[in-house]
């Protein structure tokens, strides 16, 4: 998609259609552990739309490096599921958790990869940054798709303003 302009006093939720595949980099002065992958993917789970996540760890490079004896830890770690109702879920109207992912979970010293582009299918909701109140228009939503042969983001159209 042609990059968004994005509207003053607002931030940006993202939320990822089925089938999208996110990667996560690890953060200066770590590397990913051995044999582990740092990709997810948004999946259906039980009937909403979730992140599935694979064991990873982002470890201190020094310490990789490190040429003295090492004692084997068990750092086993259970993929974590947290299913949101969607009432619980980004506060976001009219959404359909069911085919969306919302923004995935933070892992110690990683990141996620930024897409220098959005795909079509992807949603990004604006939400007024604290301190400052939507006006209408309110259409808070722009989705990428494909038009007439075009990929364009539907019109958003949203204020934030704080005129207190």
């Amino acid at each position: 998609c042609p990059p968004l302009q994005r509207p003053e006093f607002a931030d940006v939720v993202e939320a990822y259609p089925l089938g999208s595949k996110l990667y996560y980099d690890c953060d200066d002065g770590y590397k990913r552990r051995k044999g582990q992958y740092l990709g997810i993917q948004c999946k259906s789970i039980d009937g909403i739309a979730d992140w599935f996540y694979t064991n990873f760890e982002c470890v201190d490079k020094n310490i990789l490096l490190s040429t003295a004896p090492t004692v084997e830890l068990d750092f086993t770690q259970k993929p974590e599921r947290k299913t949101q109702s969607p009432e619980k879920r980004e506060n976001i109207p009219n959404f359909d958790w069911k085919v969306f992912c919302g923004t995935p979970k933070a892992f110690p010293h990683a990141s996620i990869r930024k897409n220098k582009a959005y795909n079509v299918g992807q949603v990004l909701h604006f939400k007024c940054q604290s301190g400052y109140d939507k006006r209408l228009p309110t259409s808070g939503t722009s989705v990428c798709k494909k038009e007439n042969g075009n990929v364009i983001w539907t019109p958003l159209d949203i204020r934030c303003t704080n005129d207190s």
